[in-house]
C-alpha cells in the first residue's frame, strides 16, 4: 500500500477518503486467506457502499439472471452486465446498485448474471455461464451489449472473442470498465501503478491463477483477451480505465489493438481514479463524472452510435 504522501500526490481528497474506507472494510491481507474468507470481506465492503435503487425501476430475479428495467426505456437493446471481483468474489448483490444506476441512467434494461466463481469452478465455467446468459438474451430477439467491471470486463471481452471464433452473432457493443485483460499482470512491475491502492499487480496474478486453474492463459484470448492475434470483427467498444491501477495498461493496449484492426473505440482514462472506483460514484466528484460517461457510453453502444 502506498504511503500517505504518495496517495496525496496522486489522488484528490475524496478518492483518498474512499480508499481509506475501503481499506478499513477490506484490508490488504484479505486477498490472501481462503476465497471463502475473502468473500466475507468483499460482501461487507459492497454492502457498506450500496446505494438505494433509483425510483421507478422494476427489478426481477430469474436465476441466474437479475433484470433491471427502468420506467422510461430509451433503447430496445439490453445490456448484459458481468460483475467484477477477481473471478472469485461478488455476485448479484455486490453490484446491485451499480446495475440499477446504469439502467436508470441509460434508459435501457440491464441484466446481471450470477456466474460460477473460482477456484471452485475454474475457467471456463464463468465464461460458459456468461455465454449461456447471452444466448438467453439473443433468443429474445433484442440487440445485446455486453459489459462489466474488472474481472467482469475480462469475461465480457472474452465472450466477444469466443463468439467471433465460433462464427456466432456478436454483441452490438462491449463496455469494459478497468478490466484485467493480460496473461501477464506483472508486466507493469516497477511502475507506480503496480502497487496501487485497491489492487496490486501481484493480486492480479493471484486471482488470475485461481481462475485459470490448470489452463494456461498464454495464447488464449478467451482467458486473457489481449492474447488475441486478430481483433478484426469484434464489436464497437467503450473502455474506461483508472490511471492509478495495474490494469490501466491492459485497457490502453486493448483500445490500441481494436483501433489498429479498424474497430470503433471510445477510450477514457481518468488519472485520478483507482481500481474499483464505481463504488465511489456517489461520494467523489471524479468518480461521478466518470460514471456519467459510462452511462452515456452504454446508451451510445445500445443505439449503435459508436462507429468508426
Amino acid at each position: 500500500m502506498p504511503d500517505a504522501a504518495t496517495l496525496a500526490r496522486w489522488l484528490d481528497p475524496e478518492i483518498r477518503a474512499y480508499v481509506a474506507r475501503c481499506d478499513s472494510l477490506f484490508p490488504e491481507a484479505a486477498a490472501a486467506p481462503s476465497p471463502a474468507e475473502s468473500r466475507v470481506f468483499y460482501d461487507r465492503l459492497a454492502a457498506a457502499f450500496r446505494a438505494p435503487r433509483p425510483p421507478g425501476l422494476a427489478v426481477r430475479d430469474a436465476p441466474p439472471l437479475r433484470r433491471y428495467r427502468p420506467a422510461a426505456m430509451r433503447h430496445a437493446a439490453v445490456l448484459l452486465f458481468v460483475h467484477g471481483g477477481g473471478f472469485v468474489l461478488g455476485g448479484l448483490e455486490s453490484h446491485d446498485d451499480i446495475c440499477a444506476d446504469l439502467a436508470a441512467g441509460a434508459g435501457l434494461e440491464v441484466v446481471a448474471v450470477d456466474y460460477r466463481l473460482a477456484p471452485d469452478h475454474p475457467w471456463p465455467a464463468a465464461l460458459d455461464d456468461v455465454q449461456a446468459a447471452y444466448a438467453v438474451l439473443r433468443a429474445e430477439g433484442r440487440p445485446v451489449v455486453v459489459g462489466g467491471d474488472s474481472a467482469g470486463g475480462n469475461l465480457a471481452a472474452a465472450l466477444c472473442h469466443r463468439l467471433h471464433r465460433l462464427g456466432e452473432p456478436p454483441p452490438r457493443g462491449q463496455l469494459l470498465i478497468y478490466a484485467g485483460l493480460s496473461a501477464n499482470p506483472l508486466r507493469v512491475a516497477g511502475r507506480r501503478e503496480a502497487d496501487a491502492p485497491m489492487l496490486t499487480a501481484r493480486e492480479c496474478v493471484h486471482f488470475l491463477r485461481l481462475y485459470a486453474g490448470t489452463a494456461d492463459p498464454t495464447g488464449n484470448p478467451e482467458l486473457a483477451p489481449l492474447e488475441a492475434t486478430d481483433f478484426a470483427g469484434l464489436p464497437p467498444a467503450a473502455l474506461f480505465a483508472a490511471g492509478y491501477d495495474p490494469v490501466r495498461q491492459d485497457m490502453e493496449d486493448y483500445a490500441a489493438a481494436l483501433l489498429a484492426a479498424g474497430q470503433p473505440v471510445r477510450y477514457r482514462a481518468d488519472p485520478g481514479l483507482v481500481h474499483g472506483w464505481l463504488r465511489a460514484r456517489h461520494s467523489a466528484r471524479l468518480a461521478a463524472a466518470a460514471f456519467t460517461a459510462v452511462v452515456e457510453a452504454a446508451g451510445a453502444l445500445a443505439a449503435g452510435a459508436i462507429t468508426a
